[in-house]
């Protein structure tokens, strides 16, 4: 990254030595839910490297110091190197930090509001990543049921549920067994922001998860839990986001399955809804997107209509004869 002088970086970059419950990025994260902790640290890391000229990890940077000028320079180096979506995720895990040290009593009323109101970017970009197919949805679930051991049960009710429910591979991992009702087929989500929301689990769906609860039992506990070499259930070790992507890789590999991110199947639940004429206020609910213009960015339907607008157009051209 191209060093920028930082006014009162000195201040700024002083290596700090505080207790986690004084140090603004420890606290600010540590309020956070478990699925968006992972992104805000990597985003107050980026803050942080801007800041030290990439010396400096976010828990050592001494959020106190910072004003005005110093999130205008943030603001201007972000949107210089990266995307809007990422910028912005960025200005409000720094506006987290800000708060918190104020909060803290580590700076000014009147410099943290200076601060802090430094604005966001505009512009939009397509999401990256991809939907993946009918058949190659029914080649994942496939390979689960060719798979007899324990392992095969879960990974279905896991593509499944983050399929027809769009949940994300971190709220997969934090579910318990009291957030799913096997009268119902009800699944109390538990998501950014300390937002709960629903998913009904139906078809097969719900029959994948039958027949994981049957090898699973009934138990009070996390929902899913690491499956060792052997085929065996550890119910002292939770699953992790890294073992959701890998069982994903690993489920894709078997089946011929292009490789995607566990995000694309969140994706694919979103758009596949859309394009079967589901209400996008609905769909926004389902997926536990704050506002519909989010759900409206994994929306096809528009590239559709203008692919087809394109095709009443006629390029007078005739492929040359190959030799």
């Amino acid at each position: 990254m191209e060093k920028i002088t930082v006014i009162n970086s000195g201040d700024i970059t002083a290596v700090l030595d505080l207790p986690l419950d004084q140090n603004p990025a420890a606290v600010y994260l540590g309020a956070l839910q478990p699925a968006g902790r992972r992104g805000a640290k990597r985003a107050l890391d980026l803050v942080a490297g801007i800041l030290s000229n990439g010396a400096l990890g976010c828990f050592q940077i001494n959020w106190g110091a910072v004003r005005f000028q110093h999130a205008a320079v943030i603001r201007a180096r972000l949107a210089d190197h990266y995307s809007p979506a990422t910028t912005n995720h960025a200005l409000s895990a720094l506006r987290g930090a800000l708060k918190a040290a104020w909060q803290l009593g580590q700076m000014a009323a009147e410099d943290y509001q200076a601060a802090a109101a430094v604005k966001s970017v505009r512009g939009s970009t397509i999401p990256a990543g991809r939907e993946l197919s009918p058949g190659e949805i029914a080649g994942l679930m496939r390979s689960c049921e060719k798979d007899h051991t324990p392992a095969g049960a879960r990974d279905a009710a896991i593509i499944s549920l983050m399929y027809a429910g769009g949940l994300r591979r971190e709220e997969v991992i934090t579910l318990a067994m009291g957030d799913y009702s096997p009268e119902s087929g009800k699944l109390v989500i538990h998501g950014k922001g300390k937002k709960e929301r629903t998913a009904y689990l139906t078809n097969g769906a719900l029959y994948a998860m039958q027949d994981w609860l049957i090898v699973r039992g009934l138990d009070p506990g996390a929902l899913f839990y690491a499956i060792n070499k052997g085929g065996k259930i550890i119910t002292t070790k939770p699953m992790t986001p890294q073992a959701v992507y890998n069982l994903l890789s690993k489920r894709a590999a078997a089946a011929g399955v292009e490789a995607f991110s566990p995000h694309d199947l969140r994706r694919t639940f979103v758009s596949d809804l859309l394009d079967a004429g589901a209400d996008i206020a609905t769909v926004a609910k389902m997926a536990g997107h704050a506002s519909v213009n989010t759900t409206a960015r994994y929306d096809r339907r528009p590239e559709e209509a203008k692919k087809k607008a394109a095709e009443l157009l006629h390029v007078p051209y005739t492929r040359r004869k190959q030799k």
